[in-house]
């Protein structure tokens, strides 16, 4: 089994301080699908295969995390 790098939200701030606990947060809120308050859905970020969830717990795979920061800059390239 391939060993993955998960960090907390507070370690992954701390290990990249590019990356606030705010900034974190506000991405991870946004990752998945979800509905409005009209029930209407809204498009997550795209960031979901890069969370983990244990519980309460939050953690983030480094490398998916930034193989999705890779993709984004792909994206804005085409568009």
């Amino acid at each position: 089994m391939e060993s993955k790098s998960l960090l907390t939200v507070p370690q992954f701030a701390g290990k990249y301080p590019a990356w606030s606990q705010a900034a974190l947060r506000a991405l991870i809120l946004n990752a998945d699908d979800r509905l409005n308050t009209r029930s209407e859905r809204l498009a997550g970020n795209g960031l979901a295969s890069a969370i983990l969830r244990v519980g309460r717990k939050v953690l983030i795979d480094e490398q998916a995390f930034f193989a999705w920061i890779v993709e984004q800059q792909k994206r804005r390239r085409v568009a």
